[in-house]
């Protein structure tokens, strides 16, 4: 069992709150993005305010944080990136994630003391490279998701021993080499390499003969049609014992346009399988069942194990629909209790008084409660929660906690 290595579980998040709940379900370091010079343009992403209370309060609690500046740049952003590493400078993150060498040379000049880690967006495919990275100055290295574990294996054996490895170990599986896209660019305007991505991969595509332009002939896996490029998510839960035997450091969730449901879901569900392995396999095999069980309660689009065990074939690809599996409704977090059993949060869905939900706390229990009745802030009682991010004070059968995550089962259709 490899435990020489310490193992670090980086999580997502889009948000201030996202990144809160991130922290309070297990992560040991979280990676956000500003408002500019990361690859997802269409995320929340982080206001400078946010940002440094974000910084702060993950601090507080033991947890890193990571920033993303991992677009590859034109001429044009090259001033701006260097004003805005100048004030991540005064925020203290305790690393960069970079792709591009013009990005890197800034901030090694800008802030000499952070950090840098270097994308997998610049197609870290083979021992060289790392060893390349390492000599301009930075201290890990994603591995590019067309890796194999063996190959990720031999990478470790090449590398200084101190310098860290990173890996994608869940969520989406982009189309393109190492997310290098030029769909969305050609079809919509909308640059992937700056952040701007409109995921023509999950689209919907017909067949066009040269001599017949407009005539599109449909290709069909059912009646739905086919989604030829829609792969499946990458999910490594059951194979904690070979990423960690790889010797990988930290391991990566995709989702930085996630919700604070799916990060809490994957980062408790991720915390307990790394846990329980470093305690003994046979604790990690005998709770396969909950981390199965709990990882499909987010929302994903059926599983796979990427390139980590062999080149992918027909059947990490879902050819008859582009739609996510959703089997919980995210109601809010827990602010604060206010009083005995009243939880006050900002509701995200409706939901009603004499409903049974379900409390999800950071440790790994899920509370099933009845909903007793519910406030506004101006103390008028409610049957209902129709309007998104209203604050309200519910009163449940069972005692919340502050950061507790409150969610409800779909009704089968």
């Amino acid at each position: 069992m490899q435990t020489k290595r310490k193992v670090e579980l980086l999580i997502p998040a889009s948000s201030l709150e996202v990144l809160k709940t991130a922290v309070m379900f297990g992560a040991d370091a979280v990676y956000i993005g500003g408002e500019a010079f990361g690859l997802r343009a269409k995320a929340k992403n982080f206001s400078k305010e946010d940002m440094a209370e974000g910084i702060c309060f993950a601090h507080e609690h033991g947890v890193k944080v990571y920033v993303t500046a991992n677009i590859l740049a034109h001429n044009y952003d090259l001033e701006g990136a260097r004003e805005y590493f100048k004030e991540l400078k005064e925020m203290k993150p305790d690393a960069l994630i970079i792709s591009d060498p013009g990005m890197f040379t800034i901030a090694k000049e800008e802030c000499p003391e952070i950090e840098i880690h270097i994308s997998t967006q610049a197609n870290n495919t083979n021992y060289m490279t790392y060893q390349f990275w390492w000599k301009q100055g930075a201290t890990r290295v994603v591995s590019a998701r067309e890796l194999s574990l063996a190959e990720i294996k031999e990478i470790r054996e090449h590398i200084p021993e101190e310098m860290e490895i990173e890996s994608f170990i869940h969520g989406a599986m982009c189309i393109s080499y190492s997310g290098r896209c030029l769909l969305s660019n050609y079809f919509t305007g909308r640059d992937a390499n700056q952040g701007a991505c409109t995921h023509p991969c999950r689209w919907k595509y017909a067949v066009v003969e040269e001599k017949r332009p407009g005539e599109y002939l449909p290709v069909y896996e059912n009646e739905r049609g086919t989604y030829i490029f829609n792969s499946k998510d990458l999910c490594m839960v059951e194979y904690i014992p070979e990423i960690l035997d790889a010797g990988i450091d930290s391991l990566k969730i995709e989702g930085r346009m996630k919700t604070a449901l799916y990060v809490a879901t994957v980062a408790r569900t991720y915390r307990k399988a790394i846990d329980d392995y470093m305690e003994s396999e046979e604790k990690y095999r005998a709770n396969m069942d909950w981390y199965r069980a709990e990882i499909a309660k987010c929302t994903y689009r059926q599983f796979t194990t990427g390139f980590y065990f062999g080149k992918p074939d027909e059947n990490t690809q879902i050819y008859d629909s582009n739609t996510y599996v959703n089997e919980y409704i995210y109601l809010g977090i827990v602010e604060d209790v206010t009083e005995g059993y009243v939880a006050k949060i900002e509701q995200r869905n409706k939901f009603c008084v004499g409903d049974t939900i379900e409390i999800m706390k950071p440790d790994g229990r899920n509370v099933e409660t009845k909903v007793l009745s519910m406030k506004t802030e101006d103390g008028e009682l409610v049957e209902t929660a129709p309007h998104p991010k209203q604050v309200l004070f519910v009163e449940l059968s069972e005692q919340p906690e502050k950061y507790d995550l409150l969610r409800v089962q779909k009704a089968e259709e």
